[in-house]
């Protein structure tokens, strides 16, 4: 985590560090299996490595560019970023770019490969929705994000398992089918197969990051404001507009489910298994407890 005045989170850290152990070493073993199945060694780490440099390095332009973010100066939106800059000075942190992205759908979410080369963005639909210390309690949710580095994890973690099942069957195109004319290779449905089952535990395990660090960023954001009745008040609000956002609106932003503020989802449309953030109703009560925690008297 980054030297900021954000509570430091444990929880977090260690779930961070052993997600990233187990879809690394997954990561690690389709490359073993696919060199030993035939596939050139050298084709297989090209591919690993241009993907996952390249997921890293253009996250936030590819972002924006899905979301139709635009980068806005201080003349182009004011009070924005006297709310990032006042945000940022209370944290201690590196003030990100900021950005609007035009459309209705009420969200955020905070982009980039370091709190140095981080984008904050909100949407035209959430300004139009909430009032100041909503918007506030959102951003400072965002900023929670860069500095806990959760941006770069879920990006890497999530490529990790894309590119595993990539690598395995791009491997076996490039080379791993090459040992069936002798017997030694592996058949092409045992590729197949197995890109499945190394995506789907990939997917399972980072949507289990992703809940918890939605819950961490709640609660750093909350403590930092001082005010979690103002976030509570935000997450309830977005919530009960997504039902009126059309459904092809909600779609086009659901591709970046895990880094918005909240799901664009309409109702309780997926398993809490496969959801990127944690239901409501927890996010909620955790908001709660932090409101009475900050109510009681110092000793």
């Amino acid at each position: 985590m980054a030297s900021t005045r954000f509570r430091s989170d444990p929880g977090l850290l260690t779930r961070m560090g052993v997600v990233m152990l187990l879809v690394g070493a997954l990561y690690v073993t389709v490359m073993v299996v696919l060199i030993a199945a035939g596939a050139s060694t050298i084709t297989v780490i090209f591919i690993a490595i241009a993907l996952g440099l390249g997921q890293w390095y253009f996250s936030d332009k590819l972002a924006m560019t899905a979301m139709r973010g635009r980068e806005v100066s201080p003349q182009d939106a004011p009070e924005l970023h006297a709310m990032v800059d006042r945000l940022c000075a209370i944290a201690d942190m590196p003030k990100p770019r900021v950005a609007i992205a035009d459309i209705d759908v009420p969200n955020a979410f905070a982009t980039g490969r370091s709190p140095k080369h981080s984008v904050v963005c909100v949407t035209t639909g959430i300004m139009r929705r909430l009032d100041r210390e909503e918007l506030e309690g959102v951003i400072s949710h965002e900023l929670s994000h860069v500095a806990h580095r959760d941006v770069l994890v879920m990006t890497f973690a999530g490529f990790l398992g894309v590119a595993a099942g990539l690598v395995m069957r791009w491997g076996f195109l490039f080379g791993g089918n090459r040992g069936n004319n002798n017997g030694n290779g592996l058949p092409f449905i045992v590729i197949w197969l197995g890109s499945i089952v190394v995506y789907f535990i990939s997917f399972l395990l980072t949507r289990v990051l992703s809940r918890y660090r939605e819950l961490s960023a709640d609660r750093a954001g909350a403590y930092l404001t001082g005010k979690p009745s103002a976030l509570a008040s935000a997450l309830t609000k977005i919530s009960g507009e997504m039902a009126r956002i059309p459904t092809r609106d909600l779609r086009e932003a659901q591709a970046f489910n895990a880094f918005m503020f909240a799901p664009a989802l309409k109702g309780d449309s997926v398993s809490s298994l496969f959801s990127t953030h944690p239901p409501l109703e927890k996010r909620l009560e955790q908001l709660s407890k932090i409101s009475a925690d900050l109510s009681r008297p110092s000793a």
